[in-house]
């Protein structure tokens, strides 16, 4: 694809413009030109992600417009902004919404006006990528992609975005003056209009993230209330764990001890929540996973009851554990479906960790908080 633009503007030679030419020594004509070409092959190879990226004024929007045509506007005008979805089923809004990290589930009931721009951000993407389906072949386009985001949650959505493109066979073409998505994006080719250089990239691990993760007070549940989609409280019995990216807590886990009415040795938890910068890069199943290694070696069978549907599918999907009980209605009856009285109508799996135990002695330090 050969791309040749020529745009003229018209000049007003008003006193201003006359003085700014004189001031600055520069050509005042009666028309100011602009020449932009460009070649992407394109047609050589199949791809799912494209990226147009370079400095601002380079003609990134022009040939982003000239190749595939002007983003679509998106409008969120409902009182929610599940309500602003295209007609899809919940199970494909909330896939898409995990998808790009947009998983606190009190922000979809919201309207759009009252999130914050990280959340803005990522529910547009999220309402772009269902607009298209396997059988229609238009790329998803944004303009000015990541540039009113910091940069975390620039990368953090990228990489988000890539998988999600490819794994539904989607196309998906950007243009953005940030060079720091590459890595995480992982576009199958990229323009780079300050260079005017087309190349075909092959995919990459994406850059190491470095976590600890450690027993923390109590308390920080405050931090993590609020984004939990159920109610803001926490058995004051629980154990505190959280999940530190350079020294930032990013998730909090909240276990507690599950009564049976045969053994005593159930470990189940309480409250996960990932805060909304860093959601969409598993960081919530790295620390469940983590800390149930650690009950594991000290003999404690440790159970998960996710009744999110992405959720269920990414236990379900994991090696390191097996579900023992399907989601559906609890009920207080004895038998196959039977748990403990007072769950009401919650639906839910149920999950046991059968990964490997972590070490003796190092289980007991996080455990305890040593």
């Amino acid at each position: 694809m050969k791309i040749n633009i020529h745009k003229e503007s018209d000049i007003e030679l008003t006193h201003r413009v006359e003085m700014l030419g004189s001031m600055f020594d520069c050509p005042i004509n009666t028309k100011l030109a602009i020449d932009i070409q460009a070649d992407l092959p394109i047609e050589e190879k199949k791809w799912n992600v494209g990226l147009i990226v370079g400095p601002s004024g380079s003609g990134k929007t022009t040939i982003l417009e000239s190749a595939f045509g002007r983003p679509e506007t998106i409008r969120f005008e409902r009182h929610s902004v599940i309500d602003d979805f295209p007609d899809s089923s919940m199970e494909s809004i909330s896939s898409v919404c995990q998808s790009v990290g947009f998983n606190t589930i009190p922000a979809w009931l919201r309207p759009y006006s009252v999130l914050s721009t990280g959340e803005k951000f990522r529910v547009e993407t999220a309402v772009r990528l269902l607009s298209r389906g396997v059988d229609d072949l238009r790329p998803i386009l944004v303009d000015e992609f990541t540039s009113v985001v910091d940069r975390q949650v620039a990368q953090i959505t990228s990489l988000a975005i890539g998988k999600y493109v490819r794994a539904n066979g989607l196309k998906f073409v950007a243009a953005s003056c940030h060079y720091d998505i590459l890595e995480w994006l992982q576009p199958d080719w990229i323009y780079d209009t300050g260079r005017q250089e087309f190349q075909w990239r092959s995919l990459h691990r994406r850059p190491p993230i470095g976590v600890s993760i450690s027993r923390v007070p109590y308390q920080t549940w405050n931090i993590f209330s609020k984004y939990h989609y159920m109610t803001n409280e926490l058995n004051k019995a629980a154990r505190c764990y959280g999940l530190f990216v350079s020294d930032r807590i990013a998730s909090f886990l909240g276990v507690l001890h599950r009564p049976h009415p045969r053994v005593d040795d159930i470990i189940g938890v309480s409250r996960v929540v990932t805060l909304p910068d860093w959601q969409g890069l598993g960081l919530a199943m790295c620390l469940v996973d983590t800390v149930a290694s650690a009950y594991k070696a000290m003999g404690k069978r440790f159970h998960q009851y996710p009744n999110h549907p992405a959720m269920l599918r990414s236990y379900q999907r994991s090696a390191n554990w097996i579900q023992i009980k399907d989601s559906g209605v609890f009920s207080p009856r004895r038998g196959a479906t039977s748990t403990v009285k007072g769950f009401g109508g919650k639906r839910c799996g149920v999950f046991l960790y059968v990964g490997d135990a972590m070490n003796p002695k190092d289980a007991k330090r996080l455990i305890e908080g040593q």
